[in-house]
């Protein structure tokens, strides 16, 4: 009996992380289309072949959504740099400046491969706030990568930081924008060559 409720919950659990799941591709897909004030729950209900109940025991609103979409981002994006850090490490690579290129050239290779969400978010259509959240998100990610370049006292080099950032924020925004796939990785390919060049 008990294998049997076990069984069941499996399912029902499935079949919750199923829809949420709809909801949260079908949302991707309109706001994409119509951007974020636009777009309708309904059709986003629709096109996820769900109710407006069920949007609504996942997610407080279309707000919610968008939000989880951009965190859900940022994981991918944190995955990456991540992974391209450990493998110049693991190459022999120290030079703090060779790190961060590395870890730079990932996350510009992520918003060029996810030029469709990564346009989304720096639209400028999002919800009240977001903007503000986009831009802390960028500048926590430059810092913390910035952070390889230390001061001779242990502090950081706040100049460089500034700089980086600001490029790297501009970076995004310019390569998430450009239709065709081949010349935005030409784009990102560029900046990190001029990134290269700044010395603190």
């Amino acid at each position: 009996m008990s294998s049997e409720i076990e069984e069941t919950g499996t399912r029902v659990s499935e079949r919750g992380a199923a829809t949420r799941g709809a909801l949260l591709q079908a949302a991707r897909e309109v706001f994409c289309e119509e951007g974020f004030a636009q777009a309708a729950v309904t059709d986003i209900v629709a096109k996820a072949g769900a109710s407006v109940g069920s949007l609504y025991h996942h997610f407080n609103g279309k707000a919610d959504l968008y939000l989880t979409l951009f965190e859900e981002f940022q994981v991918r994006q944190q995955d990456r740099t991540r992974e391209a850090l450990a493998t110049v490490r693991e190459a022999g690579e120290t030079d703090p400046m060779r790190l961060f290129l590395a870890g730079a050239s990932a996350y510009l290779d992520g918003s060029v491969s996810e030029r469709e969400i990564s346009k989304l978010f720096i639209s400028g259509d999002g919800p009240p706030g977001f903007d503000r959240i986009m831009r802390e998100r960028l500048r926590k990610w430059a810092r913390r990568n910035a952070a390889l370049f230390h001061t001779e006292d242990g502090g950081v080099n706040e100049p460089l930081v500034l700089v980086l950032t600001g490029a790297m924020i501009g970076a995004v925004s310019e390569v998430s924008l450009i239709e065709d796939e081949s010349t935005a990785r030409e784009l990102a390919a560029s900046i990190v060559k001029v990134l290269g060049t700044i010395h603190g």
